[in-house]
C-alpha cells in the first residue's frame, strides 16, 4: 500500500468479511502497471492518499463464496474486472488492492465484476486480462477490418496486446514500429506481420515500402490505414500524422505528460480521425476468451515474475524505465 509520496509498504490488515452477495479471493497472481508509478509518486490518489492499496492486473482462486452468489463455486480460478467494485476502483484509489494475499469482490457477478476461466492457465498469464482489455479497447476504437494495414507504435505490454488483437480480429497486416530489439522481437513472437526499428531505420519510408503508397492532398504518404500510439512520445504523433493518408484513423493509448503539437491543416485536408482510448468500458471480459485460447502467445508479455515477499524488488523493477516490460507478483 501507498503510505506517502514515493512511499510503499506492506501492511497488515484484516481480513476481508464475506457477505452474501460477495466472493473471496485468494489472489494468486498481480500484474504491475505503469500508472502506479503515477500513484506512488503522489503518494496516493483522492480520497487515499497516504494510504492507498495497489494492485488492479488480478487473477486469482476463489476461497469463499456468499450464500446469494451464483456461477462462482470454491476452487474455482478467476479474472476481477477492477472497476466493478462499489467501494471505488480496485487498486486505483479505491478501498481494495489486488497486491494482497486475498481481495474481497463485493456484488461478485459473473461476467460483470468476475469471470471463471480454465484451471490449466498459469496465474501470471491470467494477471494480463486487465491490461489486454485496455488494449482491445483500444483497437476497438479505431474500428479496424479485415483488409486494413495497421502500424502499433510501441511493443510494450499494450502495444503488444493490441497486436494480438488486431490479428485475432482479422486484420490484413500490422507492423509495430520500438526503439529496442528484444521488444521487436518479442513482438514478431505474438503475430505481427513486420517490425521496424526506429532507431535506425527511416519509419515513414519503411511504412511506404511495407503498406504501399497513400492518397493523399501532398505526397509522400503510407497505404497504412491505422496508427495506433501505445508509445507516448510526442514524435510518435509526429511521424503518424505525417504519413497519413486521407481517412487514416490515429488512436492514443498511450499517456503523454505534455502536451503535443498538431496540425490541424493536414488532419482536416487528409479528413484523418483521432480518437482517444482509457480504460475497457466493455473490454474486461472481451479479451479473456482469446486469452485463455491462445495463452502462450500472451505469456510472451510477461518480462519478470516475483514472488510477494520481494514485492518492494517488483515494484522498483517495473518502476525504472527500461529495466523490465511486464512484471507480474506472484503468491504461493
Amino acid at each position: 500500500m501507498i503510505t506517502g509520496a514515493g512511499q510503499t509498504e506492506v501492511v497488515d490488515v484484516a481480513d476481508p468479511v464475506v457477505g452474501p452477495a460477495d466472493v473471496l479471493v485468494k489472489i494468486r497472481a498481480c500484474g504491475i502497471c505503469g500508472s502506479d508509478a503515477l500513484y506512488i509518486s503522489m503518494g496516493g490518489l483522492p480520497p487515499r492518499q497516504g494510504r492507498m492499496p495497489l494492485g488492479h492486473e488480478p487473477a486469482g482462486e476463489v476461497v469463499e463464496v456468499g450464500r446469494d452468489v451464483t456461477g462462482i463455486n470454491v476452487g474455482d480460478h478467476v479474472v476481477i474486472n477492477p472497476i466493478g467494485a462499489p467501494s471505488g476502483i480496485i487498486g486505483n484509489g479505491g478501498a481494495t488492492g489486488a497486491l494482497a494475499e486475498y481481495l474481497l469482490v463485493e456484488n461478485a457477478v459473473r461476467g460483470q465484476s468476475i469471470e471463471v476461466i480454465p484451471t490449466d492457465i498459469p496465474f501470471e498469464v491470467a494477471a494480463l486480462n486487465e491490461p489486454m482489455a485496455v488494449a482491445r479497447h483500444a483497437v476497438n476504437q479505431t474500428k479496424p477490418t479485415p483488409a486494413d494495414k495497421v502500424a502499433v507504435f510501441g511493443a510494450g505490454p499494450i502495444g503488444l496486446g493490441a497486436t494480438i488483437a488486431y490479428k485475432a480480429l482479422g486484420v490484413n497486416h500490422v507492423t509495430v514500429v520500438d526503439l529496442i530489439g528484444s521488444r521487436l522481437d518479442k513482438a514478431l513472437a505474438v503475430g505481427a506481420d513486420s517490425v521496424i526499428n526506429a532507431g535506425d531505420e527511416d519509419v515513414a519510408r519503411r511504412l511506404i515500402a511495407l503498406h504501399g503508397k497513400g492518397a493523399a492532398m501532398w505526397p509522400g504518404k503510407s497505404g497504412t490505414d491505422i496508427y495506433l500510439d501505445a508509445a507516448g512520445a510526442p514524435s510518435v504523433v509526429t511521424t503518424a500524422l505525417a504519413s497519413a493518408q486521407i481517412g487514416a484513423r490515429l488512436g492514443v493509448v498511450a499517456v503523454h505528460k505534455e502536451p503535443v503539437p498538431v496540425d490541424f491543416v493536414n488532419i482536416m485536408a487528409n479528413e484523418i480521425t483521432v480518437v482517444g482510448s482509457m480504460g475497457y468500458p466493455t473490454e474486461i471480459f472481451e479479451v479473456t476468451a482469446d486469452l485463455v485460447a491462445d495463452w502462450e502467445k500472451y505469456a510472451v508479455i510477461v518480462s519478470h515474475t516475483f514472488d510477494f515477499g520481494d514485492v518492494q524488488g517488483a515494484l522498483q523493477t517495473a518502476l525504472t524505465p527500461g529495466a523490465a516490460d511486464k512484471v507480474v507478483v506472484t503468491f504461493a
